[in-house]
């Protein structure tokens, strides 16, 4: 590899796991389902890769089951204000 090109595959994961980052704060202070979805979608590589791993790291494979938790959390509260 030559000095002055760009891994593609590495500026993707790091892409992703920088809207993943961004829409999940995003998505947790503006209470957006929408928003938490995209962090969802784009933090499924990083879960993915980091599921692999034989050390603590593998428990980052759960931050998209928590993005889910907080998804739902959200439209229960919603639906219940909605209601009242």
């Amino acid at each position: 590899m030559r000095i002055g090109t760009i891994n593609w595959i590495v500026f993707l994961w790091q892409l992703s796991m920088a809207v993943a980052i961004l829409t999940l704060f995003y998505g947790l202070l503006a209470k957006s389902r929408i928003s938490l979805s995209v962090s969802f979608v784009t933090s499924l590589p990083i879960a993915y890769y980091f599921f692999g791993a034989n050390n603590l790291l593998k428990l980052v494979a759960l931050a998209p089951i928590a993005i889910i938790v907080a998804i739902i959390f959200l439209r229960k509260k919603r639906s219940r204000t909605a209601d009242s």
